[in-house]
């Protein structure tokens, strides 16, 4: 089963990984990819760089970053293997802990809908 953690941040807080932080991310890099969960992580640019396309009612509109009105955003993500949800939150829990007490991030972690899964329809993959 595969798993998306969609890692929020409130990118304006000011915090930057420490150097402990740092280190400590990449052992846990090295767990959990020795394990066979990770299959692709990174972080992202800050929304000042990027764009918000929408369609709505058929007319496509842009925007331009910063996006200011959001508080939390996208910070990064992990894609994980995992044989549960449960698996998956464990590690997407492991990830938040490694932060201490003065981050304040969210990880949101669902489950890919793949074509040819147990229960997956041709419409739910398709979409």
């Amino acid at each position: 089963m595969r798993f998306l953690s969609l890692i929020r941040i409130n990118e304006n807080s000011g915090l930057q990984p420490s150097e402990q932080l740092t280190s400590d991310m990449g052992k846990l890099m090295e767990e959990v990819t020795r394990a066979g969960v990770m299959l692709d992580t990174a972080g992202l640019r800050p929304t000042s760089e990027g764009t918000r396309i929408r369609l709505s009612h058929g007319k496509i509109s842009m925007v331009d970053g910063p996006f200011t009105e959001t508080k939390e955003v996208i910070g990064g993500y992990a894609m994980m293997e995992t044989k549960s949800m449960e698996e998956a939150i464990y590690w997407a829990t492991r990830f938040l802990k490694i932060h201490g007490d003065e981050w304040d991030i969210t990880c949101e972690v669902r489950q890919l809908v793949i074509h040819g899964d147990p229960g997956v329809t041709a419409e739910a993959a398709a979409s």
